[in-house]
């Protein structure tokens, strides 16, 4: 690690409080441009010891940065991985308070809830899908605490990601039941199709998101325990959204999730 205890203490304390109190502030490379991957994750365990200090729980985790083309451009292997704890969770069709949040967008996703523990290295699509229960629509809403959406890869998984909120609904079904590269999903606002993609948009497999999510953890030496919930990454762009909007996912095959903003 390039940073020490105390400088990682006081970035994880800063980024915590920027989230609870829905303000922003610069990326945090720029006063710490040697910051290491190490350092980054250091960072967002310490956000989410924080929140388990005080009462939340774990209700699973999220990919992001899930497109091959992506990588590639920003010189990196591997997507981007954080926590989502319940204080995350919204209810199928509930509502989010914009005024909790700085500049919300959200991103349809595929979730995948597991039956069996998963662990790395060497976790694969084949072994996600045997060990996945069932798959499911789910809409992420990512508010990065960084000022105009503007960061670097190692400021945002400090930033555990840009979490923030996530509602999970529609039609569970098996996940080895459906070719998830091929189904396709339409992300509405306010009754109007603003992003249209396919499952293949995340690594060629939404699966592999899981399976890369694993790997990480098995570097770590962590596991993704059964009864997980994933969220396996962006199938298109994030879309903005301010008060007063509603959005629908609708998945090919397990119906909608819809969420509004208030």
């Amino acid at each position: 690690m390039a940073l020490d205890p105390k400088t990682l203490d006081q970035l994880a304390e800063h980024l915590h409080a920027c989230q609870r109190e829905a303000r922003d502030t610069l990326k945090i490379t720029d006063a710490h441009p040697d910051m290491s991957w190490d350092d980054a994750y250091a960072i967002q365990d310490r956000i989410l010891a924080a929140k388990l200090k005080a009462g939340a729980r774990v209700a699973g985790y999220k990919a992001g940065l899930t497109s091959h083309a992506k990588m590639r451009q920003m010189g990196v292997t591997d997507p981007v991985f954080g926590f989502l704890v319940d204080e995350f969770i919204v209810p199928e069709g509930g509502e989010v308070k914009v005024s909790q949040l700085i500049h919300p967008k959200v991103e349809p996703e595929i979730c995948f809830v597991t039956r069996a523990e998963l662990k790395g290295p060497g976790c694969h699509i084949g072994a996600v899908l045997a060990a996945s229960d069932v798959v499911l629509p789910g809409i992420e809403v990512i508010d990065s605490r960084y000022r105009d959406f503007k960061f670097d890869l190692k400021s945002v998984v400090a930033d555990n990601t840009s979490a923030s909120r996530f509602v999970v609904g529609g039609r569970a079904v098996d996940a080895r039941s459906v070719d998830l590269r091929t189904t396709g999903i339409v992300l509405e606002k306010n009754g109007q199709a603003v992003a249209l993609g396919a499952g293949a948009a995340v690594l060629g497999h939404p699966a592999a998101a899981v399976a890369m999510l694993v790997n990480h953890l098995g570097r770590r030496g962590q596991s993704l325990p059964a009864g997980s919930l994933v969220l396996s990454g962006g199938i298109t762009e994030a879309v903005a959204v301010q008060a007063g909007d509603n959005v629908t996912l609708r998945v090919q095959g397990m119906g909608s999730v819809s969420v509004r903003f208030v």
